[in-house]
This record gives C-alpha cells, sequence and structure tokens, in this order.
C-alpha cells in the first residue's frame, strides 16, 4: 500500500496565495495579528501572577523562622498560613477586573 502513488498528497506550496488574505504563521497555523500589543495592564498582570507564584511560597517556607514578627502583628502561625496566601488573591482578582475594565474601554 505505501507503493500506491495515486492517493492525495497536499503540497501547500503549490497552492495560490490571495493578496487580500491573511498570512497564516507556518509553524502554528494561528493568523498574525494585527491587534494591540501585550500592554502594561499585561505586564503587572504577570507580574503579580510571578509574585503570587513564586513569592508568597517563598515566604510560606520562612514563617516558621519569622515566628516573632507574626506574633508582633497578632497573628498565630496558623494564621499566618492562611492569610499569606489569600493576599495575593484578592490583589489578582482586582487586577483582573481592572484589567478587564480597561479593555473594554478602549
Amino acid at each position: 500500500m505505501a507503493d500506491d502513488e495515486s492517493g492525495y498528497v497536499h503540497r501547500p506550496d503549490t497552492e495560490p496565495q490571495s493578496a487580500d488574505a491573511p498570512r497564516a504563521d507556518s509553524e502554528t497555523g494561528t493568523e498574525a495579528a494585527d491587534g494591540p500589543e501585550f500592554g502594561t495592564s499585561g505586564w503587572i498582570l504577570v507580574g503579580m501572577i510571578g509574585v503570587a507564584f513564586l513569592l508568597v511560597p517563598g515566604a510560606i517556607l520562612l514563617l516558621p523562622a519569622a515566628q516573632s514578627v507574626i506574633s508582633s502583628f497578632g497573628l498565630t502561625l496558623r494564621d499566618a498560613y492562611l492569610t499569606l496566601p489569600l493576599v495575593p488573591a484578592f490583589v489578582l482578582g482586582a487586577l483582573a477586573v481592572w484589567s478587564a475594565v480597561r479593555s473594554q474601554s478602549k
């Protein structure tokens, strides 16, 4: 069956391209976007995601060593374990709403 050359073979190099058709990216197959760039709000969101996924877990690992600082705020170690991830979660939610409202107003 492999020697049978009567089957259909797609050769994309031989097909004519229309001048008004959008060019597709050859590796991903997606159309080239001429829309707005990532922008400031996108980089702020990326930075906050970095804080939420890298900085806060690192701080959680250091909580037992900083127990005297935690107790000066009137928190127990358990309270600190619960509230530390909650703060970036609220900030990420607020940034997502801000970014969505900002993108709709443009």
